[in-house]
């Protein structure tokens, strides 16, 4: 191994124990190697912490990523074929993702993309990044459905055609203007009202949201109760912020991946840690950083475009 192979022996600890960690774990060292990170290893007890640290940090990522089950090997999975297949694995699923999500959908929006789209009845929706919407329109009523991301609606009135949104298994109908609507998840959302109010119905359930409130629905969920929201917050990211309030991590970097190219995800130790605070959409690593100060979490850039974000 030449001097420009071995770990920066002057970096963070951290980030050379995860050096020398792939290294290791890639095949066995020569000679030279062993006796470096011997070496590297006994010039202070914190890169044996930070060295273990890395092992049981990657044992966190295996476990992420296979639902906690358990190995049939007793040392950790290579490093770099782990992180490689993780990436391809998941860049796999979303394309697949994708693949499902262009034969339903009318729009699809890409990574960073948003998009307005004028309805045939002057209606108009305006589609976050990653997002796909479905138009079924029809004589006695326009209807569209939600199937990924965010988007914010404004309707325009009709009284003989009811303006309807399908959403996690429920509808969003505008009884007035503008609202948006967020997935969750495939199964819960959340609708925020900027002009006038909707109706939600869910469940068998029904709820009427006013203007400046918002409520979460979803199936197998009860609506909650409309409560407050800061105006600043619906539809935010159409003026390039993105602006949580009290949101789990784990959502806030569901949002924050729309806008990168790449994958963001947390350690379930930190994913329920609540975040509040408004990020840049064009800066999501820079939202990442943010996280890291504001939570007291560390993140690691497991390839150029992986964060792991961890405690």
């Amino acid at each position: 191994m030449s001097r420009d192979d071995e770990p920066n022996r002057d970096a963070d600890p951290s980030a050379t124990a995860l050096a020398w960690w792939v290294k290791c774990d890639a095949g066995p060292l020569s000679a030279a190697d062993r006796a470096a990170f011997a070496a590297w290893l006994a010039a202070d007890p914190a890169h044996r912490a930070a060295f273990d640290e890395a092992a049981h940090l990657f044992g966190e990522v295996q476990d992420l990523w296979t639902g906690g089950r358990a190995s049939a090997r007793k040392r950790p999975a290579r490093v770099a074929p782990v992180a490689a297949l993780l990436a391809a694995s998941l860049a796999a699923f979303l394309l697949f993702d994708e693949l499902a999500l262009r034969f339903r959908a009318a729009v699809l929006t890409g990574t960073g993309e948003t998009r307005v789209v004028e309805l045939e009845d002057g209606s108009r929706a305006h589609l976050s990044a990653r997002s796909a919407l479905a138009i079924r329109y029809r004589a006695g009523e326009r209807r569209l459905a939600l199937l990924a991301g965010e988007a914010y609606f404004e309707a325009a009135p009709d009284p003989a055609r009811p303006f309807v949104v399908e959403a996690a298994g429920a509808t969003v109908t505008a009884l007035g203007t503008a609202f948006d609507i967020a997935l969750e998840d495939k199964s819960n959302a959340e609708v925020a009202v900027a002009e006038h109010r909707v109706a939600v119905a869910s469940g068998g359930a029904r709820a009427i949201v006013e203007e400046g409130r918002h409520s979460r629905f979803g199936a197998g969920a009860p609506i909650t109760e409309p409560a407050p929201v800061d105006f600043f917050r619906i539809g935010g990211w159409r003026r390039g912020r993105l602006v949580f309030e009290d949101e789990p991590l784990a959502d806030v970097l569901a949002t924050l991946g729309r806008y990168h190219h790449g994958f963001l995800f947390a350690a379930p130790s930190v994913r329920g840690l609540l975040v509040t605070g408004s990020f840049d959409a064009a800066n999501p690593i820079g939202a990442a950083s943010a996280l890291e100060a504001a939570l007291g979490v560390k993140t690691l850039s497991i390839s150029k475009y992986m964060i792991f974000i961890y405690k």
